[in-house]
């Protein structure tokens, strides 16, 4: 007799594979969508908190699109190469590191203006759907929660 346990090992009832592979495959969505827009997923991430308000601090700016300040500085970095952001001490605090929008990178924001349409419609799901994805995920998401 089996154990009725050994079903949850397995990989395809695992909700953290679920999770993975579906994130890798809406990001696998979302690069041809960037692709004219000359950015990749992480920095649209970058863009769109900036987007919502700039000037940001890298510690802020990282601390938004929950990643590290040292994963963010390279993204920013490549923003800045392209033209898209600018990098600024602040003259009261040398420590703090400013990331303000160019005008180009101003721009830029009415061309991603359909790229959340295109999404929808490279998923096939509505914005209902998506907002009740979002909705579920929302406790699990955003910087980590340190115990």
């Amino acid at each position: 007799m089996t154990d009725p346990r050994d079903d949850l090992l397995l990989l395809d009832n695992q909700l953290c594979f679920a999770l993975v592979t579906a994130a890798r495959n809406i990001v696998s969505i979302y690069r041809p969508i960037l692709e004219p827009l000359g950015i990749t997923h992480p920095q649209y991430l970058v863009m769109l908190a900036l987007w919502e308000r700039s000037p940001r601090s890298l510690s802020d700016l990282a601390g938004t699109i929950a990643l590290e300040p040292a994963t963010a500085s390279p993204l920013v970095k490549r923003l800045e190469s392209i033209g898209l952001v600018q990098r600024e001490r602040r003259p009261d605090d040398e420590r703090r590191l400013d990331i303000t929008l160019t005008d180009d990178g101003r721009a830029l924001r009415g061309r991603a203006l359909d790229v959340p349409g295109e999404v929808m419609a490279q998923t096939g799901l509505s914005p209902r759907e998506l907002a009740d994805i979002r909705d579920v995920l929302a406790p699990f998401s955003g910087p980590q929660k340190v115990a």
